[in-house]
């Protein structure tokens, strides 16, 4: 009887759990939800049709200044006054800086005295060969010894006049990286000099957009930082695009009096061309993928159909298409997380 008992039991319980197993697998299958391929999809969705609009262009860029300049020392030595702090409005050729040149100023005041003495000797010599007292090789030796020493004075004041670092041309300090007391040398940046008398805009501008601008043309441009237009000219259009394949274009715009525009300010630049385009023009939100490679869903009998298309110009929230789409095409605009290639679908209008 034990021994039976031995058996049962433990198939008892064997049984138990393949039947608890088998029940925890059913009530899981009735709860995981299955997507069934096959259903219609309800999806929003409109016929493609040609309409007339007129395009305005917008583009934002950041200004930069006219001019910008680190100004180092032409000549090592010891700083000895900074004449100038951040923010200071400088004219061109003023000091900015004044290192020391005592030992300059020693060597040039030895020099000068070297070169009395020989003014002395040559004319004591001149009348000596004159009367030929002496011979000629010792006049012709002073005169090289003098025109030596005029090389080395004018050596020296040309060293004495690069110790006085000057600004070259109108700005502003925008940054001070020295301090009186610290050591200058050729290299070593001791002053940020900004020209913002002008400023540049540049903008990024799709190839498809490039015909809008042309060297030399004026252009209004938008300042939001300053509530405020000014008039800008094209300096330059780039000839060379990036990755994205927009190229750069450069306009110039004068500062105010009081140089409000400040150097990393926004600029916007917004434009309507005075021709209307002709095209179809579909919701941005109906877009797959990147410019570079845009699609759509369309509906043919009943299925979603991927399709390439072309964008010639985006707008806030509408895309006009340069090719890939017909009049009366049926365009799915809503509803796209659960399409596929080949889903049915049923189109809601």
């Amino acid at each position: 009887m034990k021994k039976i008992l031995y058996i049962l039991i433990p198939l008892a319980i064997v049984i138990a759990v393949v039947a608890k197993l088998a029940m925890n697998k059913k009530i899981a299958t009735e709860r995981v939800y299955s997507y069934d391929r096959d259903l219609a999809i309800q999806v929003n969705a409109l016929k493609v049709s040609a309409s007339s609009v007129q395009p305005e262009y917008g583009f934002t860029g950041t200004f930069e200044p006219n001019r910008e300049t680190k100004l180092s020392a032409e000549v090592q030595g010891k700083v000895n006054r900074v004449l100038v702090e951040n923010g200071s409005l400088v004219r061109r050729g003023q000091v900015l800086i004044q290192q020391d040149d005592a030992l300059l100023q020693l060597q040039l005041k030895s020099a000068q005295v070297q070169i009395n003495g020989l003014e002395a000797d040559l004319k004591r010599y001149r009348i000596l060969v004159e009367n030929d007292a002496i011979q000629g090789i010792q006049l012709e030796k002073t005169e090289m010894a003098m025109e030596s020493a005029q090389v080395q004075i004018s050596t020296l004041k040309e060293q004495i006049s690069k110790a006085a670092i000057r600004a070259p041309f109108d700005g502003v300090v925008t940054a001070k990286l020295t301090e009186e007391g610290d050591f200058a040398a050729p290299g070593k940046p001791l002053i940020q000099l900004t020209d913002i008398s002008k400023l540049k805009l540049t903008i990024q501008v799709p190839e498809q957009d490039l015909k809008l601008f042309e060297q030399g043309k004026e252009y209004q441009i938008q300042i939001p930082g300053l509530s405020q237009e000014a008039t800008g000219k094209v300096n330059m259009v780039g000839s060379r695009g990036n990755a994205g394949n927009s190229f750069p274009v450069e306009i110039i715009i004068p500062n105010t009096s009081k140089q409000e525009i400040k150097a990393g300010m926004f600029g916007e630049l917004k434009m309507k061309t005075e021709a209307g385009q002709s095209g179809i023009l579909i919701p941005a939100v109906a877009i797959l993928g990147s410019d570079l490679s845009p699609q759509v869903y369309l509906v043919k009998d009943g299925k979603a159909v991927l399709q390439n298309i072309q964008i010639e110009k985006r707008f806030p929230d509408q895309v006009l298409v340069r090719s890939g789409l017909s009049e009366g095409d049926v365009l799915i605009v809503g509803g796209l997380i659960n399409v596929f290639e080949g889903a049915n679908v049923t189109a809601n209008f």
